[in-house]
């Protein structure tokens, strides 16, 4: 949990099952909060879904593959750029936002997971820049769709779309 002052700006991530705020880290994750409001500003993750459910760890979204009309793989798409890692001391918890990457540590651009449990086993090797602090229901609504094999290997494709219809940038 976040020791830090109450942050100036939040995140609202707007969701077809709901609202869920997101407070900053920006004091260990300068560039990779400028990077997330950016995108979320832009417009970027407007019609997005998130594509990975596991219940218990995480639900990822942020990919543009995952828009309606899109023709990339979900889970393989970038904004055309990629951030340099920021691992920090924040413990990937319940509630904690960070972001997605491949194998190389410096491979984030715009796809990021919010912890639905205990991932700490992630700690210092992904990029954790802030935390819910609104919609805990919203998430575990989320975490609880019924997911399918979609891919052949992991059991976390959602069988129904969850859409993030908005996410946008406002005072605290």
């Amino acid at each position: 949990m976040s020791t830090t002052a109450t942050p100036s700006e939040v995140a609202v991530i707007k969701t077809s099952y709901g609202e869920m705020k997101i407070a900053f880290w920006p004091d260990v994750a300068p560039k990779t909060v400028e990077n997330f409001k950016k995108l979320a500003t832009s417009g970027f993750y407007n019609g997005t879904a998130f594509h990975r459910i596991i219940k218990g760890f995480m639900v990822q979204g942020g990919c543009p593959n995952t828009k309606r009309d899109a023709k990339g793989i979900p889970g393989t798409g970038d904004p055309g750029y990629k951030v340099k890692a920021e691992f920090n001391k924040r413990s990937h918890q319940r509630g904690v936002i960070s972001m997605a990457r491949s194998q190389h540590p410096d491979s984030a651009g715009c796809q990021f997971f919010i912890c639905h449990g205990n991932a700490s086993f992630l700690d210092g090797q992904y990029t954790a820049f802030g935390q819910l602090v609104a919609g805990d229901d919203v998430l575990e609504a989320i975490a609880s769709v019924p997911v399918t094999s979609g891919d052949g290997r992991e059991r976390s494709t959602p069988a129904d779309r969850v859409e993030v219809e908005s996410i946008t940038i406002v005072s605290a």
